[in-house]
C-alpha cells in the first residue's frame, strides 16, 4: 500500500514549500509516499465557481484509480486527534489493500462528482485553513502519525 496525496495547483510561497519537503522526505522512511501537483486552471476569470470546481474536479477525478481509497481533506470530515489519527491509518494500513489517496481541493473546494467518487472526508479542524496550508499541516500529521504508530519519540502528550 501506498500514500499519495493529491493537490489542485502548486505552493507558491517558498516557506510553505521548504516544509512539505521536510515532512515528505521524512515520510519515506515509513510509507511509500508521492505527492502528485495538478495544474490550476489558467485564466478562470469569465468562469463561475462552479464551473472552476467542475473543470478541477474533471483533473482530481482522472488523477485516481478505481482500485484507490480516496479521502478527501474536506471542512466536514471526520476529525481525530493526533493519537487517533495515527490508530485510524494504522488500522487502513494494516487491513486495506487499496493505495489511500488524500486530496486538497482548489480555493473553492470538490465539485460534487468528486465528492461522489469520495470514500471519506477528513478533518483537520474545526477552523478554516487555506488549501495551501493544509498541504503542509497534513503532511506533519501524517509523519506525526507513523511516529506514534513506531513509538518513536516525535509526539509529546
Amino acid at each position: 500500500m501506498k500514500v499519495k496525496l493529491l493537490l489542485v495547483g502548486k505552493s507558491v510561497e517558498d516557506w510553505l514549500q521548504s516544509g512539505i519537503i521536510l515532512y515528505t522526505s521524512r515520510l519515506k522512511h515509513y510509507v511509500p509516499f508521492e505527492m502528485t501537483v495538478i495544474p490550476e486552471l489558467k485564466q478562470t476569470s469569465a468562469l463561475s465557481v462552479e464551473q472552476i470546481k467542475e473543470r478541477e474536479g474533471d483533473r482530481i477525478l482522472a488523477g485516481v484509480k478505481s482500485s484507490d481509497e480516496v479521502i478527501l481533506l474536506d471542512e466536514r470530515g471526520q476529525m481525530f486527534s493526533s493519537e487517533g489519527w495515527a490508530r485510524h491509518l494504522e488500522q487502513k494500513m494494516t487491513y486495506g489493500s487499496k493505495d489511500l489517496v488524500f486530496v486538497v481541493g482548489g480555493a473553492y473546494g470538490f465539485s460534487e462528482k468528486v465528492y461522489q467518487r469520495a470514500d471519506g472526508k477528513l478533518s483537520l479542524s474545526q477552523m478554516t485553513f487555506s488549501h495551501q496550508m493544509v498541504r503542509l499541516i497534513f503532511v506533519e500529521q501524517l509523519y506525526r502519525a507513523f511516529t506514534i504508530i513506531k513509538g518513536e519519540p516525535y509526539h509529546h502528550k
